[in-house]
């Protein structure tokens, strides 16, 4: 589930899912999408703060869940696509608190948050091309935009795990908090809301430019990951997963 509330102009979103370890459902692309696209209209939300829990952000998508659902429908208007669009439509600064493992879609939309706190034992890894997919939410456009080319392909193609020092290296993580991580996170989202929110806005648009491309881009991701799902290599790929899972 996704834990939402409201202070000081800041909207916390906590991923709630212990037993999967934050593996996101339909239902949580839902709400997230939902509560990102509710503060682009609500002026009492001036920045927003995603977050997990103790030694655990999320390990991406909750496979079987996935496979359900765009098994039927294709990946067109399924919730994590509506979530994908949300991030590329934010118009509201995001914060994210990284403790623990960040895995596939918990890796790449720090690549669309403004501000990133991690704790020592973060562990940030994309391993879509060993499931025979490609990377999503962008990463593609923004990866080698804020790593460089050769980290990007490291992180998103070979898919090698990066700690915290290292992610902060590569430009995906603004500051290592050794103590409470949320804490830092939150205060900093606070000091974000406490400022005027129109020249913040203005600011904030002025640095990200135009979104035209990265949202072409997030639309292509979605394309060709959607005819991935039904490639041989791909099917090999979640059947060993799973089996490997269960074992």
């Amino acid at each position: 589930m996704i834990r939402k509330s409201l202070e000081d102009g800041v909207q916390t979103l906590r991923l709630d899912r212990p037993e999967k370890k934050n593996a996101l459902t339909g239902q949580m692309y839902s709400d997230l999408a939902e509560a990102l696209e509710t503060g682009n209209t609500d002026a009492d939300i001036r920045c927003h703060l995603i977050c997990g829990l103790p030694e655990v952000f999320t390990a991406g998508n909750d496979i079987g869940d996935f496979l359900q659902y765009a098994g039927k429908t294709g990946l067109g208007e399924t919730p994590v696509v509506r979530f994908l669009r949300a991030l590329v439509r934010n118009e509201k600064p995001l914060v994210a608190s990284i403790d623990g493992i960040a895995i596939g879609v918990g890796t790449t939309l720090l690549m669309h948050c403004d501000m990133v706190f991690a704790s020592p034992r973060a562990l940030i890894r994309s391993p879509f091309v060993d499931l025979g997919l490609v990377p999503e939410a962008g990463s593609s456009l923004l990866g080698p935009q804020i790593m460089g080319p050769a980290r990007a392909f490291e992180l998103l193609c070979l898919g090698n795990a990066f700690s915290a020092e290292k992610a902060a290296q590569a430009g995906l993580v603004n500051e290592v908090v050794e103590g409470d991580v949320d804490a830092a996170a939150l205060a900093c989202a606070k000091e974000i809301a406490a400022k005027p929110p129109e020249a913040m806005a203005l600011s904030r648009k002025l640095l990200r430019g135009d979104t035209s491309q990265l949202s072409e881009r997030v639309e292509e991701e979605i394309r060709i990951f959607a005819s991935r799902l039904s490639a041989p290599e791909t099917i090999a790929a979640f059947q060993a997963f799973m089996t490997k899972k269960k074992a």
